[in-house]
């Protein structure tokens, strides 16, 4: 099943960009595949990414086996091996970092050790994309107003 958000609604129905939830499945099977490359995909193989499970070791081989061959088979190149530190960052930690508390403080939400603790791993992810790495992804404020509430100065 494909966790969605509504920050992202418009993603869902043409899949002309990359969901969060398959965004975190790619990072934690170690594959970065370009938007260029999402969108030579077909849509079946698009929604099997989004919805195939990736949980144990042996589906995450087979998510991977999956999005490899298809990316070989509709750009003629592998698809980028991601290192091991963005793997890792698919399993969130248990405390926000420090840059994200900023943005999000920056953008009029309070996000501490308590409203983290109140997220799942798929929300903590999708937060840490938006507002965690080098810049500021356009949907931060509506991801944190979906999902640690309206509390905007």
């Amino acid at each position: 099943m494909l966790r969605r958000f509504k920050f992202e609604d418009e993603i869902y129905e043409s899949l002309s960009c990359v969901p969060m939830a398959a965004r975190r499945k790619l990072d934690r099977v170690g594959l970065k595949i370009s938007l260029k490359q999402w969108q030579q995909l077909g849509r079946g193989e698009r929604l099997a990414i989004c919805h195939i499970p990736a949980d144990s070791a042996e589906e995450c081989d087979a998510v991977r086996l999956f999005v490899a061959e298809a990316i070989r088979n509709h750009c003629g190149v592998d698809a980028k091996e991601l290192p091991l530190s963005v793997r890792e960052a698919a399993d969130p930690p248990a405390a926000p970092t420090p840059s994200l508390v900023e943005r999000a403080q920056a953008a009029g939400f309070a996000l501490g050790q308590r409203e983290w603790d109140k997220l799942d791993r798929d929300e903590r992810y999708a937060l840490l994309k938006l507002g965690g790495g080098v810049e500021t992804s356009h949907n931060l404020k509506a991801a944190l107003r979906e999902l640690i509430g309206d509390q905007a100065r």
